[in-house]
């Protein structure tokens, strides 16, 4: 099989349709129908099934795409070493973030690499904890932001401290004048919670401090948490970066005991990175390291 078998493959995979994937690499559909009809044969199974609905992956397909990944990665790797020898920086590189990362950090991370490296491309990935590890780990983007309590078994470089604060309602009344929310207190208040693999750090703090909480709201992404808080049905935790530019009105307090989730930069095999994805991945680095 050539690599442009494997671009076919992928290409079909992600999009879901013969013809898209026609008019994106160029080719016509019957090329597109010949590449897979090969590459089947030679594997000696089905790794596409076709309906009136689209395509998707087999079962043998889904196991095959995070080795069909690496070839495509490698071949990147390959053209940006080469570019590289030769004086350029050059290349693509694919960045999988969770929400307050892709709203606070990727504009002015792109805005400021891509003036200083001009010729290399990032594409961002935005999902939850449990979709940037699932991309690492199968080859779908160089590497990803994480917070180091959900990277289970990746190799992650902690980078950022970023506060855990108690969200409550503007017309909030606090027990006492103390400028910190206490567990006994909290313990108090109905919660609006969110799933796991959105908030690991939230979690694990409520676990630590045996912090049962009370909630008939779960929800998934923050701006939704946030907006549960401010219009009554409860108190929240919240990363102190995802406050930025809330547009809600709320109290913000620190908690005792105090917490944090540390953000890092998590990838499969951070040695071997592609040229692109080492600079970019420096360039991170010395932009918002401040964990010490």
């Amino acid at each position: 099989m050539t690599l442009l078998t494997y671009q076919v493959f992928k290409t079909v995979a992600d999009i879901g349709s013969f013809h898209k994937a026609a008019d994106l690499l160029g080719l016509t559909p019957s090329a597109i129908s010949h590449a897979i009809s090969s590459m089947e044969n030679e594997l000696g199974f089905a790794v596409l099934t076709r309906n009136k609905s689209g395509v998707t992956l087999t079962n043998y397909g889904e196991h095959l795409m995070p080795y069909v990944n690496a070839v495509l990665n490698s071949e990147e790797s390959l053209r940006q070493a080469v570019a590289e020898f030769n004086g350029l920086k050059q290349g693509k590189v694919k960045v999988g973030c969770f929400s307050s990362i892709c709203t606070n950090w990727m504009p002015e991370i792109i805005k400021s690499f891509e003036k200083e490296y001009p010729g290399i491309w990032i594409e961002v990935f935005q999902g939850t904890y449990d979709d940037v590890t699932y991309w690492i780990k199968n080859g779908v983007v160089d590497f990803g932001f994480l917070s180091t309590s959900s990277a289970g078994d990746l190799s992650i470089e902690p980078i950022y401290r970023d506060p855990l604060l108690c969200i409550v309602p503007k017309d909030f009344q606090k027990d006492d004048a103390a400028e910190s929310m206490s567990i006994e207190e909290m313990s108090r208040h109905r919660f609006v919670v969110q799933r796991e693999s959105t908030d690991a750090d939230i979690q694990n703090y409520l676990k630590e401090n045996k912090l049962e909480v009370q909630t008939g709201y779960h929800v998934v992404d923050d701006l939704s948490t946030i907006a549960m808080v401010a219009n009554g049905f409860g108190i929240c935790i919240m990363p102190e970066l995802v406050m930025n530019d809330i547009p809600y009105e709320v109290i913000r307090y620190r908690m005792e005991p105090d917490a944090c989730r540390v953000i890092g930069i998590a990838a499969l095999n951070p040695q071997f990175m592609a040229p692109a994805a080492r600079t970019l991945y420096n360039h991170i680095i010395k932009k918002y390291r401040n964990y010490e």
